[in-house]
């Protein structure tokens, strides 16, 4: 147990040189990284300080480059710190295109995410040795420990609006290029398409009405056009019909024809 502990903990430092590099060449690099990381991702206390510099340039919302680095780490007095102007441009000269950076960003926060669970495991095997917390404590403390950090691979929890609001102008500058007049995912009907632009991705979407109003083959229609006419994977859940209730009224609804005709069984040869 001793040995474990006392090896050097997962990390990957050419992967994090050339996520550095990457962002010091190419702006939508730096969007792309930040999806991933954060400072305390990299291992490496010099990268940890170029990330930042990095980060806090791009915040300003000026150019991220060798030069505006250099200095932004020379007026914090930390440019020596971390290996001098050599090391940044040794970290432009490591990667010959920005192309990557989300798979070296990964590898980067995967060894993250090992640390933290070295970190963690440590201390629950501590508390269970020191046998001073309630068993039940231990476990609680456990468990909270891995879903944090399965939490933290997902999103760093708060996220300031500083680090948010560049994928926003990205994603703004590339609708004024496209100008689609549905964007988004087409629902089939139109109208609502010309006022929603489509649906988006994280939307939450509340269809409400009466009972016997539609609700439910209004929303088989969307669900029809997204999976057959945009090729798109599309899951129905529901918690009062079947599955033979919700296939028969999306037939209906293609061939439409009423649900009570067919129930009743009176249906017409044209039908």
């Amino acid at each position: 147990m001793v040995d474990l502990i006392d090896k050097i903990p997962p990390q990957n430092l050419e992967a994090e040189r050339s996520v550095l590099g990457a962002m010091l060449i190419e702006k939508e690099a730096i969007a792309k990284a930040i999806d991933f990381l954060r400072r305390e991702s990299f291992y490496s206390e010099a990268h940890q300080t170029i990330f930042q510099a990095i980060i806090d340039i791009y915040d300003k919302n000026k150019a991220v480059d060798f030069v505006t680095v250099a200095e932004e780490l020379k007026k914090a007095k930390l440019l020596k710190e971390v290996g001098g102007a050599t090391y940044l441009s040794n970290l432009i000269d490591s990667v010959a295109t920005a192309a990557n950076v989300e798979y070296y960003a990964k590898i980067v926060q995967e060894k993250a995410v090992l640390r933290n669970l070295i970190r963690s495991a440590t201390q629950i095997v501590t508390d269970s040795y020191t046998d001073t917390k309630d068993v039940n404590e231990i476990l609680d403390q456990a468990e909270q420990a891995i879903f944090g950090i399965t939490q933290s691979k997902v999103q760093a929890g708060f996220i300031p609006v500083s680090e948010m609001v560049h994928g926003s102008i990205e994603t703004i500058e590339s609708l004024y290029k496209k100008k689609e007049k549905v964007p988004g995912v087409p629902s089939g009907f139109i109208d609502l398409d010309r006022k929603t632009g489509g649906f988006y991705a994280s939307n939450l979407i509340v269809v409400a009405g009466r009972p016997s109003m539609g609700k439910t083959s209004f929303c088989l229609s969307i669900a029809r056009n997204v999976g057959i006419n945009e090729s798109l994977p599309v899951a129905i859940f529901s918690l009062e019909m079947s599955r033979e209730e919700l296939v028969l009224r999306l037939l209906c609804s293609m061939a439409r024809v009423s649900v009570h005709k067919v129930r009743t069984g009176f249906i017409d040869k044209k039908d």
